[in-house]
């Protein structure tokens, strides 16, 4: 088995998520996946094989568990399908979803564009704010009046909770093993924290917990999730936004998400990638 070592959503050349990438003529047994996904150690590894169909099978793994669908992973995918078989738009066949991921390769960086599942938000139960807001040392003062926090969907359920300042945001501190049963009580692939530096440009930090990982310093999914639930509000119509994340972890991550007015319609997630060593 071959693992492929790329960071995902780099930020002018540097930074970006790790991720494991392995091609394969089909799927190891689950056990195996999960096993090589451990010994990566990445908060992603992804595998994925040509389905018969001109889609390719794909499942992602974290340390600790199968996820149904990874953003980061697929931006790292886009861009080995890209260098190993060329710039192209490539199916994807996911566990619950079928997307797509285009590569191309700009002034020698690979750029990868996913296609999000359908997206969907609802506002966040007052108890389930309440609980998150206690394991993670917020007080209610210190969210943003203007932007309600949300379950978030696009492709995973996110709690995301949009905090009113910078410096706040910067303090997100947590126990792993609550921020775990929380998320695996309520169903939450992540907790997202956001800050909104204007209307189309936000800083971001997510917690992982669910899958073994304190902190992702970029999470496509999540973005992806956050783009609809500004739809959804209101917020952001359409056009495009940049979420910047990772910078608390020191390593920048610029993720881009473009998507039309069509409220619940997929999103298109945008991110540079490098090959890792």
């Amino acid at each position: 088995m071959h693992i492929h070592r790329i960071a995902a959503f780099t930020s002018e050349g540097l930074g970006g998520n790790p991720a494991g990438v392995v091609l394969a003529d089909r799927l190891p047994p689950a056990e195996e996946m999960q096993r090589a996904a451990a010994q990566v150690g990445y908060s992603e590894t992804v595998f994925s094989c040509p389905n018969g169909d001109g889609s390719w099978l794909t499942r992602y793994y974290s340390p600790e568990a199968e996820v149904a669908f990874c953003g980061h992973a697929t931006i790292a995918l886009g861009a080995v399908l890209g260098q190993a078989f060329g710039p192209a738009t490539y199916p994807l066949t996911l566990a619950n979803n079928r997307i797509e991921v285009a590569a191309e390769k700009r002034d020698g960086e690979w750029m990868s564009v996913l296609r999000s599942p359908p997206t969907r938000s609802a506002i966040a139960r007052p108890e389930l704010l309440s609980e998150a807001l206690e394991i993670f040392r917020y007080s209610a003062n210190e969210l943003d009046p203007t932007l309600a926090p949300c379950v978030a969907h696009g492709g995973l359920d996110h709690l995301v909770i949009p905090l009113h300042s910078r410096a706040a945001l910067a303090r997100m501190d947590y126990d792993l093993d609550e921020g775990r049963r929380f998320m695996q009580t309520h169903g939450i692939g992540t907790v997202a924290f956001v800050f909104s530096e204007s209307d189309r440009r936000f800083q971001a930090r997510n917690a992982f917990a669910i899958g073994g990982v304190l902190e992702d310093p970029a999470t496509g999914a999540a973005a992806a999730a956050f783009a609809g639930m500004l739809r959804d509000l209101g917020r952001v119509k359409e056009g495009e936004i940049v979420i910047m994340q990772g910078v608390d972890m020191g390593q920048p991550c610029r993720i881009e998400v473009a998507f039309t007015a069509e409220l619940g319609s997929p999103v298109n997630v945008r991110g540079k990638a490098s090959v890792i060593g």
